[in-house]
């Protein structure tokens, strides 16, 4: 099965497919500790930010949704990632056999409601496109994207340990009710 990577533009970002020539940037992220510190605690090695960049790539090859890259409309920059993936973490029925979602940004894009614009119209193109329930994972001391998910509809299913750190796993039904 062959899918490609739609791409979303909102105000300030371009979700899209990564590219070969974004893998120096995307490898740059994941080897800053800032944004490890709450996603596994150490930083990537080019080889370990190798194989998760065919990963996300193949992922929308097999499951018809991924993770896209997050890039800057203001200079095309790649500041992250956002989307949705299959993590097979062995984390129980009600976690691992539902589509997860992630979101990653660069030290210098945080801050600024830029992992919302991006996580939202990720959202929005699965609710449209593959709607049913997302499940998240975020690590216990992460307040902001504990924040965030809260803010795309994700309510706690209960606590856990993943790779001995206290995490909260996450569920969302469907969009949020409009206010």
């Amino acid at each position: 099965m062959i899918r490609s990577t739609p791409m979303i533009n909102t105000a300030r970002l371009t979700l899209c497919a990564m590219r070969p020539e974004d893998f120096d940037r995307f490898a740059e992220i994941w080897g800053d500790p800032c944004v490890v510190q709450h996603i596994g605690g150490s930083p990537r090695s080019r080889g370990e930010a190798w194989d998760s960049f065919l990963r996300n790539a193949g992922h929308w090859q097999m499951a018809g949704f991924g993770q896209w890259g997050v890039l800057q409309q203001s200079n095309r920059k790649l500041i992250g990632q956002a989307g949705f993936f299959y993590g097979n973490r062995q984390m129980g029925d009600d976690f691992d056999g539902f589509p997860e979602a992630g979101w990653v940004l660069a030290p210098e894009a945080q801050g600024r409601g830029l992992g919302y614009e991006a996580a939202k119209a990720a959202h929005d193109w699965f609710d449209r496109v593959i709607p049913g329930p997302l499940v998240a994972m975020v690590n216990a001391s992460n307040a902001s994207s504990q924040k965030l998910a809260k803010k795309l509809g994700y309510v706690l299913m209960r606590e856990g340990v993943y790779n001995e750190t206290p995490v909260h796993l996450l569920r969302r039904n469907g969009p949020p009710a409009l206010a």
